[in-house]
């Protein structure tokens, strides 16, 4: 039984560690863009920044211990955080139409300082990320489950 346990939890490391680095880039690439760039988040990345710094370090510990039940615990985090860049790209697109500036009070992430790579807007690539993660903690939850 305990082998049948270990088996599974290193089927799960790799999806594991891609989840985690996926969560550290978006963090390292969040505290770039405000920190180095200069460029103030809007208040709907704020909120996704809450459930995606947290991510980074709960899925570096998920990957240093090869914990297969990493997904039990991350997984509404990102899925909250999902639920976020979600609603925030219906708005940047103006797939929901608002009286209010697309990002909320504060600074707004509609303008042309907050595209990376001259198409890709910040909104779309958080989206991105969640999903990415999610996907992966799917993975871990099937590969520990079998």
């Amino acid at each position: 039984m305990r082998e049948a346990t270990v088996q599974s939890e290193d089927r799960a490391w790799l999806p594991t560690f891609g989840a985690w680095m996926i969560a550290l880039t978006s963090t390292l690439g969040a505290l770039f863009i405000g920190e180095v760039m200069g460029q103030a988040p809007c208040d709907l990345c704020w909120h996704q920044r809450a459930f995606m710094f947290p991510l980074a370090v709960l899925l570096a510990v998920a990957a240093f211990r090869s914990d297969g039940r990493a997904w039990f615990y991350a997984a509404p985090l990102a899925a909250i955080g999902w639920l976020i860049a979600a609603f925030h790209n219906l708005l940047y697109f103006k797939v929901i139409p608002t009286a209010i500036k697309p990002c909320g009070q504060g600074p707004s992430c509609s303008g042309d300082g907050m595209i990376l790579f001259g198409a890709l807007p910040i909104p779309l690539l958080s989206l991105a990320a969640f999903t990415a993660i999610i996907i992966l903690l799917l993975i871990v939850r099937r590969r520990t489950s079998a």
